[in-house]
């Protein structure tokens, strides 16, 4: 017996031996394949070191190219657009390098970047862009509130470009006003219109084709399809349109820029259907939302089919604008994985502080959205706010999906509300976590419809703990 169940034993070490290499193996393809489905292995905050692992400026050439050597003449009225043209030209030839602006105002219609350059605006130097829409031809590929289309050149493009830059600590100023783009917002509006069922229809891009006799304001800088850029230090100004709009583009890098614009639409920084994105240092003072998160519209939104993820938003001020931290309404795509912390928001004219909106025809999903550490002077309107009932209402098929929402060491001074969500019965926002919040002076208390699994620790309004 004594030999048998020896013999045992070493037929069940054998064994032994030659599965557990085989389980170990299959355990890691599980573990490896959960990640790639994921993108990152951790959750919560703790995703946050490797999103940013994946975030790198781009480096350039220790090579200057003045476009005062290209025709390029600082006094404010001479047109410039050829000497940009030909200083990128010549440094994306060179193998890359810095187009440097000098400390004097120049003059300019669009700006088109080109791989491995760094459009540099010095100290002291302005780009004036021109208000002539004429400028803006022939029509370039864009996106026009989350709808492609062809239309009017971004002041400054790049289309499917790697290695791109704009920094210094110069400004840039589109000349945006009543007198010209801003006052333009009711005659385009039949062409905005248009372009939305061109959406709807499944036309072509390339046939939809906008600009002069069909106007839509630009953008103001616009890397389409692009990879590996940053925007550094500079001041933008009187977009237009929308200032700083990123589309399906990877690895982006927005750090101690200033925006400043309130016209129609002046959105600070939005990008849509991009992956890997940090906006830290920022200051924000707009006419309308002053980061906002977008991923297409309505049917255009999903042909195309990209979420925006993996944003990271810290150390940057909100004064004036729609929202502080803002997800949609052009949000078809989806949004997963954005972090905002450590910001300051205060204005009685910036409406909420982490707002998200959308409807049942934009339908997507908005999910794993986490702020901490934020504080907040004053809203006009709420600390949070939720609305499924943004634009279009609920008039669609396509119902929206919010889950996962966190907010934790936020407090607010004073708002007309604290909590302001309105989700749908037969599609609830799910997961909502608030944490050590405190919310002052708040007029209205909460308003709180189509929520589950709202939960509240140690929250604070008006004094009063919340259950």
């Amino acid at each position: 017996m004594k030999n048998q169940d020896l013999k045992n034993k070493e037929v069940v070490l054998s064994f032994m031996s030659k599965i557990l290499p085989v389980l170990f193996f299959i355990g890691l393809l599980i573990l490896s394949t959960s990640c790639a489905t994921t993108g990152v292995a951790a959750t919560g905050w703790d995703q946050v070191p490797e999103i940013l692992s994946n975030i790198k400026p781009p480096q350039f050439p220790d090579k200057d190219f003045n476009i005062t050597d290209f025709g390029a003449v600082g006094d404010g009225k001479t047109e410039c657009t050829e000497a940009f043209k030909k200083a990128i030209t010549a440094a994306n030839q060179a193998g890359g390098g810095r187009v440097v602006v000098p400390a004097a105002t120049f003059f300019t219609g669009p700006i088109h970047l080109k791989s491995n350059v760094n459009l540099y605006v010095s100290e002291g130097a302005e780009i004036k862009f021109s208000t002539d829409p004429n400028a803006y031809m022939p029509v370039v590929y864009t996106r026009f509130e989350g709808v492609e289309v062809m239309n009017f050149s971004p002041l400054i493009y790049a289309y499917e470009q790697e290695n791109i830059a704009v920094t210094g600590k110069g400004t840039l100023d589109g000349q945006g006003s009543n007198q010209n783009w801003w006052g333009r917002i009711r005659a385009q509006g039949a062409n905005v219109n248009a372009s939305r069922e061109m959406g709807e229809a499944g036309v072509p891009v390339k046939e939809r084709i906008f600009g002069i006799g069909k106007e839509m304001r630009p953008n103001m800088v616009q890397p389409y399809k692009c990879k590996n850029i940053l925007i550094e230090g500079v001041t933008f100004k009187n977009s237009p349109m929308w200032h700083i709009h990123p589309v399906l583009s990877q690895n982006i890098t927005v750090r101690d820029v200033k925006v400043i614009g309130h016209g129609p639409n002046n959105d600070g920084c939005n990008p849509e259907s991009c992956k890997d994105v940090l906006i830290e240092g920022c200051y924000f003072d707009t006419g309308d939302d002053c980061i906002a998160i977008k991923s297409g519209r309505n049917n255009d939104g999903r042909r195309v089919n990209v979420p925006s993820e993996n944003i990271i938003i810290r150390k940057c001020e909100m004064k004036d604008g729609h929202g502080g931290v803002v997800i949609g309404s052009e949000m078809t795509g989806g949004a997963r994985n954005v972090f905002a912390e450590d910001c300051k928001m205060d204005s009685p004219n910036l409406d909420r502080a982490l707002r998200i909106k959308t409807n049942s025809v934009r339908g997507g999903f908005v999910e794993n959205v986490y702020m901490r550490n934020v504080t907040v002077g004053q809203v006009a309107e709420a600390v949070l706010r939720i609305n499924f009932y943004y634009g279009e209402r609920d008039t669609g098929t396509f119902t929206p999906t919010v889950r996962n929402i966190n907010m934790e060491n936020v407090t607010c001074k004073k708002s007309r509300y604290g909590l302001y969500i309105n989700g749908y019965e037969r599609s609830p926002i799910t997961d909502v976590t608030l944490k050590n919040c405190t919310f002052d002076n708040v007029a209205n208390g909460n308003r709180i419809e189509g929520i589950k699994n709202l939960n509240l620790d140690n929250v604070k309004i008006n004094g009063e703990l919340q259950k």
